[in-house]
């Protein structure tokens, strides 16, 4: 169970009996906002999902830049009470996959309503009382007649608006000779919606029951880790390949509650068997025993060029390609020397993937890899004379929390702050991102030597993406390593720029500085005499100032 009493989305539970739990059953399928089938449901970032139609009334979002993405500046109070926070519409694309399954649904229940036999089920509704005390409405229970079973009739009630989603129903079957049939028509209707919706609420990655699912902006679902996977190489959708506005941290965003309880109450069986897939490739999980390289400053999606001579890293680099996994991390060697109890590199590195490999004659290796994420050391061991060891991801805090700390840094400075410490809080993100941008071409138009061809050749153009920038940025520009290695650690987009920013103020002071002292030395320069020159005659010489000559 999590802290709110749900159930957890990656723990099995029981299946919903087709007769017992008929109105639970419909309740999976229901709004809880107006009560109705899912209509172009939208999941919202806090997990939740509602109908299209009843999105809470939007208002412009202020000092807010990043990510920029359409309908970020428009906002909603979340109308759900286990959240309340603010969402941004750009967050909350149309649910593809619950889209689907609610079609499906109800074409089936369509379809079945005029096949079924006459049974006819009398459905009396037994509202919520405490949720009609807070509602503070008239509330009047619903009494039908319908045909097709439990959880046929339930859903057609619920589709004539006539059934609340925190109302139960109590049934009473109008020939008492017919309640055998109508088990027997219910247990037919949920085996043909488990079919249903079993293919649907498969992951796209692996082919699997969806584990942990997890909802992107575009509005697909995936497993958790898939999608942490497909998103170590690319910050696009799997399905549709949208680029997402940051690089996700898929650890810190909230299950799809929705699609997690159809999984545990429709598919337990199916979900049983997925978490125990997972237990078994956690046993195995790469991040528990990763090869480990102390070298060198590396960063996500940045290419880095490496030759590989010593014996047992050309083991390690081998047996990372024979695996299939083509990764291993590297990290910096402290710059300060040795400090004692403590490892010889940092704590902080990159994951790296191997994309070429050139194999030399005398064993010796060129490799061109390219960074996928952060991680932090746990702790190591040695294998076979190289490094292996426990790491812990590290990612993005979510979007939300990126847009929380722009919107109070820049409405707000603290006065103890200097003037270009203040300068920089004060900036947008997306200023920040300009006013970057503006120093590289800038020293492009100087013809700096560390923005040459050759480098923009093996590390691309500047991006435009504000979470890839810093990274970019430090991997061409001549500062010492140590200043780099701060960009590891920051796990705000935000934060990496202002960094940045920091380093463009110390090196434009310095340049204005020594740019003066050359125009001062020139300008003394013009007034001393050269070594070849005549130097001018003395007054006396040129004026007749004796009355004696």
């Amino acid at each position: 169970m999590s802290g709110n009493g749900e159930q957890s989305p990656t723990t099995a539970s029981a299946a919903y009996d087709s007769y017992d739990d008929a109105r639970k059953i419909v309740r999976l399928f229901q709004c809880s906002q107006c009560s109705y089938p899912l209509r172009e449901p939208l999941t919202l970032p806090c997990g939740n999902s509602l109908c299209k139609p009843c999105l809470p009334p939007l208002y412009k979002r202020e000092n807010i830049t990043y990510p920029q993405v359409e309908g970020r500046a428009e906002g909603f109070i979340c109308p759900f009470k286990d959240c309340g926070l603010e969402h941004s519409l750009a967050d909350c694309g149309t649910d593809v996959t619950l889209n689907k399954i609610l079609g499906v649904v109800k074409e089936y229940v369509g379809r079945y309503k005029t096949e079924t036999p006459e049974i006819p089920v009398l459905l009396d509704e037994k509202p919520d009382l405490a949720v009609v005390a807070d509602s503070a409405m008239d509330f009047m229970p619903r009494s039908r007649v319908l045909l097709g079973g439990r959880i046929v009739a339930s859903f057609v009630l619920a589709d004539m608006g006539e059934l609340n989603y925190h109302s139960d129903l109590s049934y009473t079957a109008i020939d008492p000779n017919s309640i055998e049939s109508i088990r027997a028509l219910d247990t037919a209707v949920l085996s043909t919606l488990q079919e249903t919706v079993r293919s649907e609420l498969e992951c796209q990655v692996c082919y699997q029951a969806m584990l942990d699912p997890l909802t992107t902006a575009c509005g697909h679902t995936f497993c958790r880790k898939c999608f942490a996977r497909a998103m170590d190489h690319a910050n696009v959708c799997p399905m549709c390949r949208r680029r997402l506005p940051v690089l996700p941290s898929a650890s810190a965003e909230p299950s799809n509650k929705r699609i997690t309880y159809l999984l545990q109450h429709l598919l337990p069986e199916a979900l049983a068997a997925r978490l125990e897939i997972a237990q078994q490739e956690d046993a195995i999980d790469e991040q528990s025993r990763l090869p480990l390289f102390p070298c060198t400053l590396a960063y996500p999606q940045m290419p880095t060029f490496l030759h590989i001579f010593e014996p047992r890293y050309r083991l390690m680099i081998r047996r990372a390609m024979e695996s299939g996994s083509r990764k291993f991390g590297i990290l910096m060697y402290r710059q300060d020397g040795p400090v004692p109890g403590q490892p010889s590199f940092m704590p902080y590195g990159t994951v790296l993937y191997i994309e070429r490999l050139e194999m030399l004659p005398d064993g010796r290796s060129l490799i061109e890899t390219r960074g996928m994420y952060r991680f932090r050391v746990i702790n190591t061991s040695v294998v076979d004379g190289y490094l292996v060891g426990e790491v812990q991801r590290i990612d993005d805090i979510p979007v939300h929390e990126e847009e929380s700390i722009e919107a109070q840094e820049t409405s707000c400075v603290p006065t103890t702050m200097n003037e270009d410490e203040a300068r920089i809080q004060q900036m947008s993100t997306q200023r920040l991102l300009e006013y970057a941008s503006d120093f590289v071409e800038q020293a492009r138009s100087r013809s700096a030597r560390w923005l040459h061809q050759r480098v923009l050749a093996a590390y691309g153009q500047p991006p435009s993406d504000p979470a890839v920038f810093p990274y970019w940025l430090a991997s061409v520009l001549p500062i010492s390593e140590s200043e780099k290695y701060l960009l590891l650690p920051a796990t705000s987009v935000r934060e990496r720029l202002k960094i940045v920013a920091r380093w463009i103020q110390r090196l434009e002071a310095a340049r204005w500085g020594f740019e003066a002292e050359q125009r001062a030395l020139a300008l003394a320069r013009e007034h001393q005499p050269t070594a070849d020159s005549t130097p001018p005659p003395p007054p006396d010489a040129t004026e007749n100032t004796s009355d004696d000559c």
